[in-house]
């Protein structure tokens, strides 16, 4: 993973690194009294990605304990919801008298501006804790501070729906932060915050309270991922899409009018460009063009070579034939969340 300003303990003297770290988590996040086992030889990074309002860090760290006591949130308080990612080791978190433990694939939330006891369960450098933290200002959040509350220090899924939507877009934006510019990480910013949130109302049965350009970019991004993943599908049609998130076609259409395509030109667009990328793939090298073609929804050779024509200018044959002179290169398709209007 590549992440801007990424800093790592090892590059300053053993018996100061975990002072080091102390000095840097306050700054990054919020300032906590921390304690750990491995004071003596505290090896762990962190790095930060700033998104306009809304800010990003990457922690990895041996077992910790972190208490944020009134004292140190009348010091400085950032006034901030965590949300965070966890990708290691367990961790355990208590705010408002729920506590919850939580593991790899989980979220969990608190609110800087209350008093909480947390834990990293790392068990050594082997098998850190490691987290993705999402900064979100409190007063750009538009739910019930109260209702919120009811979310904080619980386990919260990413298995399906939002919350498997809202984790694929962390994972993506961290694993690829060093191909992004200024420009790029400002709009990052805006879709964490709409996923984040609406993430979040989606626990709370809220989503009446989002603003409803919020709504709409959110759906928005729920079909584009939909449509990704089902691709492969020959039955992928607008019909299916909206019926699937139980909305009507007209509307489905209607969501799609600030993009550069219809949904069905859309659908084939993503398609052809997975198919793009695998002719000129040498792990699919050996299979006939019209198998690469149906791999990705086209049942018909003589529909998938035409579609390839109109699209690139000449036949998926002759595209291979470039690909085997090194003329072009095997690319994945491009992220959807790129093409998604902020």
């Amino acid at each position: 993973m590549a992440i801007v300003d990424s800093l790592d303990s090892t590059v300053v003297p053993a018996g100061e690194r975990f002072d080091w770290w102390c000095d840097l988590v306050g700054r990054d996040t919020a300032p906590t009294r921390i304690s750990s086992d491995h004071h003596d030889d505290f090896r762990a990074s962190i790095g930060m990605l700033p998104m306009g309002a809304v800010g990003m860090s990457l922690l990895s760290m041996p077992a910790i304990r972190s208490e944020r006591t009134p004292t140190l949130i009348r010091r400085s308080d950032p006034e901030a919801y965590e949300l965070c990612l966890i990708l290691g080791s367990d961790m355990w978190l208590e705010q408002r008298r729920t506590d919850a433990r939580v593991r790899a694939g989980d979220l969990l939330l608190w609110d800087t501006s209350q008093p909480f006891d947390g834990r990293g369960l790392g068990i050594g450098p082997d098998e850190p804790s490691r987290a993705i933290i999402v900064h979100l200002p409190r007063a750009a959040v538009p739910l019930p501070e109260a209702r919120i509350n009811d979310l904080l220090a619980r386990r919260l899924p990413t298995d399906t729906g939002m919350g498997a939507l809202l984790a694929g877009f962390l994972r993506g934006a961290v694993d690829q932060a060093d191909s992004w510019n200024g420009r790029d990480t400002v709009r990052l910013g805006s879709v964490a915050m709409e996923l984040s949130t609406a993430f979040l109302a989606h626990h709370l049965d809220a989503t009446a309270a989002l603003p409803p350009e919020t709504r709409r970019q959110t759906l928005l991004r729920q079909v584009l991922g939909f449509i990704d993943l089902n691709l492969a599908d020959p039955q992928l049609t607008p019909a299916a899409v909206a019926a699937f998130h139980h909305i009507s076609v007209r509307y489905l259409h209607r969501l799609f009018e600030q993009q550069d395509a219809t949904v069905a030109a859309w659908i084939r667009r993503r398609r052809l460009q997975r198919c793009q990328a695998d002719l000129v793939n040498p792990l699919y090298g050996a299979q006939p063009v019209h198998a690469v073609g149906r791999r990705w929804g086209f049942v018909h050779p003589a529909d998938f070579t035409r579609s390839f024509r109109r699209e690139y200018g000449m036949t998926p044959t002759a595209y291979r034939r470039l690909g085997a002179s090194g003329a072009v290169r095997p690319t994945g398709p491009p992220d959807t969340t790129e093409d998604c209007p902020t």
